[in-house]
């Protein structure tokens, strides 16, 4: 059984009264989310505040699921909708770089100090030009980057055609470059 097969069996528990189904959900995609949700707003406390109004707001909706269509999508749809809410509401917030701890999330190490300082450097301008980009590019280049998800699963969240979901990417990308080779 794939994930899509198992994602409508437990929305149908969950649609018949089960609610303690519905944790198998939260469980799958709870990391996803999470990681979504610190990407796009760069605050851990608010990314996990915003992957609780997530789950609760997918678990109020499922009975709008459309069970022909893949649930993952459907899913994104609603917590990228939910963090950019959020992030219009707290948009100061929102563009100010983060703590230490939030890029520290971004960062890879390597096996020397001197290569692990000027790695950690690029994460941490990395970071915050993402932070930068402007919303529907940074969530296009995150789900594409650090979510993994395919052209067609952006167009499918976003509600796009496949070449916009792709333009997207394009675009944020080619402002990124932009963004990192300044000073």
């Amino acid at each position: 059984m794939n994930y899509d097969e198992h994602d409508i069996r437990v929305i149908r528990q969950v649609l018949r009264g089960d609610r303690d189904a519905y944790a198998d959900i939260v469980e799958r995609y709870q990391s996803p989310i999470y990681n979504l949700a610190v990407k796009l707003t760069g605050s851990l406390s608010d990314a996990e505040d915003l992957a609780q109004d997530v789950f609760l707001r997918v678990y109020e909706s499922l009975d709008r699921f459309d069970n022909s269509k893949r649930f993952f999508p459907w899913m994104y749809t609603v917590a990228l909708n939910v963090i950019r809410n959020y992030n219009k509401k707290n948009k100061q917030i929102f563009l100010r770089i983060q703590q230490e701890n939030f890029t520290d999330k971004w960062l890879k190490h390597t096996e020397t100090p001197e290569k692990n300082v000027s790695e950690n450097q690029q994460q941490k301008k990395l970071a915050r030009c993402i932070l930068k980009l402007p919303i529907r590019l940074k969530e296009a280049v995150v789900l594409r980057y650090y979510q993994g998800l395919t052209f067609g699963e952006i167009a499918e969240a976003r509600s796009c055609s496949l070449s916009a979901a792709k333009m997207r990417v394009y675009r944020g990308l080619e402002q990124l470059n932009r963004l990192m080779q300044s000073p």
